[in-house]
């Protein structure tokens, strides 16, 4: 139902809320069955952190060195905001993964997450071609609201316009708040398209998918994404790697072949010069760089255990205390501590003890199935491999962690079905 009607709620205003909407119905379904509920290993972890990230209401107006001092009651709505998406996160991941295949296939929640992966491709087209393109969602005209934290989140937008080289670029968005979060969310479906619309497709369904896949790289080129360039670099060569060694010297000369071809293709894309003028200008790398910096700093020195529950508004403009947005010059100013990089929001706002608690959640899952072959054992582990990535750039609350989890979820289930076969034969 989320993922299946997911244009329709973006329209609605409801693309984000209908993810934590639908998280009760399944956490009432997971009460009901408490008795036989079962956990991935390493859950403890993903658990500790938690109860870490609850622990951070206490100290959600303490000043954080660096920032500016004080704070409104607003600082609730994103701490609770991040609260319901953890908690979201948790419950599709126990909920799938508790499922046998006669209630919910595999297969069924793959192709869905394939669909998902069309409907991204949509949206970067539409961004691309319609950069300019907004409404106000029904939500937005009931709620009449001016806060720019549940705008982003309501208000329906196909592109965020920006000057990266030096003239206007649309960076698609749509069907989610962010530009970035249209990356994460691309990388992260982008196996479970390739297995439900090509690999195990029919042979109309495989060129349809060939002919989207394709279809997608445009928006994917013009994003001027270079984290998604290399994230899909590295799913790319895992999954070749992994191909490889599950289908021998057929499968090694299919993969010569196909990187030929995608060299070739390379070659005469706009791509290379894309890059080439990315590199001359790197935007906001300095300001990333003295943000990550400065929020790292901050959390040491003035709570490195519990961090501060929630982002902070920087003091100046990270070089200077009288600096700062002002009119003319936005980009005078700068984002939040504990921004740009889900990494550097762990660390400041849960401290070391959350931090480590949530990768070491992750990185547990991923040595449990990094040897698998099996589908879905493969394509978590190219989410989890983006997803590692990701954490320092992307700021991953939301879809894309809600994404990653069903990933996760969808491997341990595979894993566990697998080794019932195995104990029964």
């Amino acid at each position: 139902m989320i993922f299946l009607g997911f244009p329709v709620w973006w329209l609605l205003g409801l693309g984000m809320l209908i993810f934590l909407i639908m998280s009760v119905p399944m956490a009432v379904y997971l009460y009901k069955r408490r008795s036989r509920l079962l956990v991935p290993r390493g859950f403890g972890a993903w658990a500790l952190f938690l109860c870490w990230v609850v622990l951070g209401v206490g100290v959600l107006w303490a000043n954080a060195p660096g920032a500016v001092p004080g704070g409104s009651m607003g600082r609730l709505l994103a701490f609770a905001w991040r609260i319901a998406w953890y908690a979201a996160s948790t419950v599709v991941c126990l909920y799938i993964a508790n499922l046998s295949d006669e209630e919910l296939p595999a297969d069924r929640v793959g192709r869905l997450l394939g669909w998902m992966f069309i409907v991204t491709t949509g949206g970067g087209l539409l961004g691309t071609f319609a950069p300019h393109l907004q409404l106000a969602s029904p939500l937005e005209m009931v709620l009449h609201t001016h806060n720019t934290f549940l705008l982003d989140a309501i208000h329906p937008k196909t592109a965020d316009v920006a000057t990266i080289l030096g003239y206007e670029q649309a960076r698609p968005m749509a069907p989610f708040a962010y530009a970035n979060t249209w990356g994460a969310a691309y990388a992260f479906f982008l196996p479970f398209f390739i297995i439900t619309w090509i690999w195990r497709a029919g042979r109309w369904r495989r060129v349809t998918g060939v002919v989207i896949l394709l279809a997608s790289l445009w928006p994917v080129v013009y994003s001027l994404d270079r984290g998604l360039w290399i994230a899909l670099g590295v799913i790319v060569c895992f999954a070749g790697l992994k191909g490889v060694a599950r289908g021998g010297r057929r499968a090694l000369r299919l993969a010569v072949a196909g990187m030929v071809v995608g060299g070739l293709v390379f070659a005469v894309s706009p791509l290379p010069d894309m890059i080439q003028a990315r590199i001359q200008n790197p935007h906001s790398n300095n300001r990333r760089t003295l943000l990550a910096e400065q929020s790292v700093r901050s959390a040491l020195t003035g709570s490195p255990i519990v961090g501060f529950g929630t982002t902070r508004q920087v003091q100046g403009n990270l070089s200077s205390l009288t600096g700062g947005d002002r009119p003319g010059c936005k980009a005078c100013g700068a984002p939040p501590l504990g921004t740009q990089g889900h990494i550097w929001l762990l660390l400041f706002a849960n401290g070391l003890i959350g931090t480590i608690a949530f990768l070491a959640f992750f990185l547990i899952r991923f040595a449990r199935h990094w040897r698998e072959r099996s589908a879905y054992g493969v394509a978590g582990c190219c989410v989890l491999l983006a997803f590692g990535l990701f954490l320092f750039i992307y700021d991953l609350v939301e879809v894309p962690l809600y994404t990653v989890m069903i990933a996760v979820a969808l491997m341990w289930r595979a894993r566990r079905e697998a080794d019932a076969l195995a104990g029964g034969a």
